[in-house]
């Protein structure tokens, strides 16, 4: 039984898994990072948008391995969802929509709803779609007497122009994960509890009305549930996260994108407190 990292650091190891609460993430990090020790930290990599930043620059100048579990990257909806959308299968994309709610998680205390679970939502959606968020606006809430919101719904941009939106909260009974990415081809839904993809195709409509013949609408065609491989998430993560330190794939989440990730999530509730949209550029720089 060992009670320090230095105990652990002591053994010899390759690398570690942090899973402490988000405001130890920095502090034991670093101590990892000196140690020249890789790291798969929990998802947020951390609680700060300053302490993710220190946290990327003392893994990558040391070029140690390290990355952040967004596990929603290996969930297997999600995995197929981004191949798809990678293969041009739904054309271009419009919307991006995101619900995920269920019962108050007693074991979070230090940080709120945003960044324990919206920054799931915001780390698949510009996974999914390959793009950067432009710009955020949200509304939160607090009603189970905690320092920190438990309620957020957020709309925004991505870079290509895509629309997204995201309710979260830990107010719900009901347990929810979905997510929604509509198209000029149609629209594809992912239930990330159950792993299942749906894929609902546009049909053309036709009108002989003369002054609707120039509305391009579409109606409801055809349904596809597709059977794909499911495997644990939890697993498919820390092999993909072993295969990277061995060197043998980098198909992890990175610090860097991790840190990305924590600087929207702070976008989040700078909107929520200030009452204004937050605008964020291509590297990350909110104004």
């Amino acid at each position: 039984m060992l009670s320090t990292v230095d105990e652990l650091i002591a053994l010899g190891i390759d690398y570690a898994v942090v899973a402490c609460p988000t405001a130890l993430h920095e502090e034991v990090g670093l101590k990892l990072a000196e140690a020249g020790v890789g790291a798969l930290i929990e998802k947020p990599v951390a609680d700060t948008v300053e302490g993710a930043r220190r946290l990327v620059e003392a893994f990558e100048t040391r070029g140690l391995v390290a990355g952040v579990g967004h596990i929603e990257r290996c969930n297997p909806a999600l995995l197929s969802l981004r191949t798809r959308l990678e293969a041009g299968e739904l054309g271009d994309v419009f919307q991006v929509v995101t619900r995920r709610q269920g019962p108050f998680p007693h074991r979070i205390a230090d940080v709120g709803v945003v960044k324990d679970l919206a920054t799931h939502d915001i780390d698949l959606t510009a996974w999914v779609t390959g793009q950067q968020y432009t710009s955020i606006a949200a509304h939160t809430v607090s009603k189970s007497g905690r320092p920190h919101e438990d309620m957020v719904s957020a709309v925004g941009k991505l870079s290509d122009g895509t629309m997204v939106s995201h309710l979260v909260n830990w107010l719900s009974p009901l347990k929810e994960r979905f997510t929604s990415v509509t198209g000029e081809r149609g629209c594809f839904i992912a239930d990330t509890l159950t792993a299942d993809l749906t894929f609902y195709s546009n049909a053309a409509v036709a009108t002989e009305w003369e002054a609707l013949q120039a509305f391009r609408g579409v109606s409801e065609g055809d349904m596809i549930r597709y059977a794909i491989p499911k495997r644990e998430p939890l697993l498919v993560e820390h092999e993909l996260f072993r295969d990277a330190v061995l060197g043998k794939s980098k198909d992890i989440c990175t610090l860097r994108q991790g840190l990305r990730t924590v600087e929207v999530a702070a976008a989040v509730i700078d909107s929520a407190r200030s009452g204004t949209t937050v605008r964020l550029d291509p590297e990350g720089v909110a104004s």
